[in-house]
């Protein structure tokens, strides 16, 4: 059985593949980041949940820049179709698949990563690193808050149909379930939230000094030796990006300066 990577390795890969795929800006290169994570969910086996989260996530945004950009782009110039004030410009449709396409996926590797990741692994990681404990509370809550949700949620849906409450097939009887799951849900988190900062009150959360883990997380040189490459490569693209940004800009201007009057 082959040992598992570093929590650190992990990030620092999702991080630096988001950096450059943002500098590329290129549907392409999106698409291809895309398929590469859900080709790795499928080879961890989970792939069915990293779909099904991702899914939530970019459908409503996904419809969201196909009603603001491929309905009313202001600089779309080739109209395809229009109704009143609305058009449909395949400008407007170019940029909403681009800006449709990053999205998913930054949040295909991040799910791939959270999916992928033991929070206490990261957070032990983190810790043996010097980092402040906060950033690593912080990290570990976002990794479990979908999961803290869920779970949350289930017992107020189990705790109502107990007391009578019929949950119908209809739309209409779901949306006034989920209007009355709403509320015990978030008093109970808020509850679960003042227990938790009470616990760490008590182990000393906030005090300073040095700090020991119960946990050690192996690691290894080549592992230590992607990372920077990682980080270099991602600050690499950030640079040819700006690079590339400010000649374009100086290119315009001199494009201006030469065709104004003499």
């Amino acid at each position: 059985m082959s040992p598992r990577l570093n929590p650190l390795t992990t990030l620092t890969a999702a991080v630096a593949v988001l950096v450059m795929t943002t500098a590329a800006d290129s549907w392409a290169v999106s698409l291809t980041v895309a398929a590469g994570a859900v080709l790795l969910s499928a080879a961890a086996g989970t792939v069915r949940r990293v779909l099904l989260a991702a899914a939530a996530i970019i459908v409503p945004f996904w419809l969201s820049l196909l009603v603001i950009h491929g309905l009313f782009f202001p600089e779309g110039l080739t109209v395809l179709a229009s109704w009143g004030p609305a058009r449909v410009t395949a400008e407007g449709l170019a940029f909403a698949l681009a800006m449709g396409l990053r999205t998913a996926a930054f949040v295909l590797v991040l799910m791939v990563f959270s999916f992928s990741v033991r929070v206490p692994e990261l957070v032990a990681a983190l810790a043996a690193r010097r980092v402040p404990p906060q950033v690593g509370y912080v990290l570990a809550s976002t990794l479990l808050l979908a999961p803290l949700v869920a779970a949350r949620l289930e017992k107020v849906r189990q705790a109502q149909e107990s007391r009578g409450l019929v949950v119908g097939r209809g739309l209409g009887s779901r949306a006034a379930a989920i209007r009355l799951q709403m509320v015990p849900l978030v008093l109970g988190l808020v509850h679960d939230a003042g227990i938790r900062a009470q616990s760490l009150d008590a182990r000393g959360f906030r005090g300073a000094g040095p700090r020991t883990s119960y946990m050690e997380v192996p690691d290894s040189a080549a592992q230590a030796a992607f990372r920077m490459v990682a980080v270099l490569l991602a600050v690499a693209a950030v640079a040819w990006r700006v690079a590339d940004a400010l000649s374009a800009g100086s290119l315009s201007a001199l494009t201006l300066s030469g065709g104004g009057p003499g």
